[in-house]
């Protein structure tokens, strides 16, 4: 499967892309340069800068869009304005936000990780459209990759470091339940990073240090595999008119100047399914 190279390597550590119709395209961030960008027709890429760091960004339903950032969540207006909300927890814990995603029912997901990845530090916070705030799981190390199925019934997200992909019941009454793994992603292979899912139910996951994205059926079974020019491999997402291209995000922290120079680039790869629409917030 060709892989295309869409920008230069602009990105520190770029996360999270989103395809969305009402911004016209794709956004991802540039998560510790807390910078949202977006992507022109003509490839051309715009920066916003929101905060100290640009943890995730997802459409809100009447425009705009709703953001992770380093304590907390964000608001963008869709006249531009970003507003800050409360910070859930002080700014001395070495904490911050990480990965984030919306469940059926338009409320915000957002997880947070320690800086210096220490084990458990993590939390996934939940934004409803009322603003109020609900913890959906503790004890986590690196929230990532969170996303639904089809149906909406299942959630599936990764907590990097134990190397599986785990899938939850979802209903809006009991949120995510029944917690078991989906696949495991052997080490010698990377560490599953973001993930999405296709209109089939098959589960896609960025290896970081994996220099791939894998593909998973809907019944956990390995069996596609991306290979990029770039290891750090962090998220993925369906786009295009079509939603049958698959944008990819790469990074380059901790990484010297002449290590692995395409990464930090943003790349594409056709792809024989397509994705589903993004999930937007409803606040």
């Amino acid at each position: 499967m060709r892989v295309e190279q869409v920008t230069d390597p602009i990105a520190y550590h770029a996360e999270g892309p989103v395809w969305s119709p009402g911004w016209g395209g794709l956004r991802w961030v540039d998560m510790l340069a807390g910078d949202v960008l977006s992507l022109a027709d003509d490839a051309t890429v715009t920066r916003r800068h929101v905060g100290d760091v640009a943890a995730a960004v997802r459409p809100r339903r009447h425009g705009g869009a709703v953001i992770g950032v380093e304590r907390g969540f964000a608001l963008e207006d869709a006249d531009g304005t970003v507003t800050h909300l409360p910070a859930l927890w002080d700014g001395d814990r070495g904490i911050r936000m990480n990965e984030g995603g919306c469940d059926p029912d338009g409320r915000f997901y957002c997880g947070s990780m320690a800086y210096d990845k220490r084990p458990g530090a993590g939390t996934l916070y939940r934004l409803a459209p009322d603003g109020s705030v609900t913890v959906v799981l503790t004890g986590v190390s690196v929230s990532n990759g969170l996303e639904w199925s089809p149906d909406g019934t299942q959630a599936y997200y990764n907590d990097t470091p134990t190397q599986r992909i785990a899938v939850f019941d979802y209903t809006f009454e009991s949120g995510l339940t029944g917690q078991r793994v989906f696949a495991t992603v052997p080490a010698e292979a990377g560490r599953p990073d973001g993930l999405t899912v296709d209109a089939q139910g098959g589960v896609w996951v960025a290896l970081n240090n994996g220099g791939a994205v894998r593909r998973y059926s809907p019944a956990g079974v390995l069996d596609e595999v991306i290979e990029l020019p770039a290891r750090k491999v962090t998220a993925c997402t369906f786009g295009g008119p079509h939603l049958d291209e698959l944008f990819i995000t790469t990074s380059r922290e901790n990484l010297e100047p002449a290590q692995d120079p395409l990464a930090g680039s943003l790349f594409r790869a056709r792809v024989d399914v397509t994705g589903l629409p993004a999930r937007e917030f409803a606040g």
